[in-house]
């Protein structure tokens, strides 16, 4: 799979303070690129420093044909964690199960790329690579 990047970000989610206003920012500018957009739109999770805890690079894209702008998205085995999208804080809950089974030792996560998936119809899951 191909994915145009849009808009990307460096952060960590434990040691930087500006995290929250950096991917903030990031989504709402590329918002405005995509505006009008029906796409799937993907929040791409790569570069990863060591594991959740260590730096990373998010990355706002869309699906597309391979091209000069793009990442190529390896074949990979991924666990799909779904979105309680009637909870504003449905995305940082998945996120924290995730967490919460990688330190219990039922997920062993590869950190390659996981992504997260936004559907048009509003629908969101989350791809996490696994070994």
């Amino acid at each position: 799979m191909y994915l145009a990047v849009v808009k990307r970000v460096r952060t960590n989610n434990f040691n930087d303070d500006a995290m929250m206003e950096k991917i903030s920012t990031m989504w709402k500018e590329a918002s405005t690129v995509l505006e009008n957009k029906d796409d799937i739109i993907y929040g791409l999770y790569s570069d990863y420093e060591s594991d959740y805890k260590g730096d990373y690079t998010l990355t706002v894209a869309i699906e597309s044909s391979e091209g000069d702008t793009t990442i190529k998205i390896p074949e990979a085995n991924y666990e799909r964690f779904a979105v309680d999208t009637s909870d504003e804080n449905g995305i940082v809950k998945a996120w924290q199960e995730i967490w919460e089974r990688e330190e219990k030792g039922e997920l062993k996560r590869a950190y390659s790329f996981d992504f997260e998936k936004y559907y048009p119809n509003g629908q969101i899951e989350i791809y996490i690579a696994v070994q």
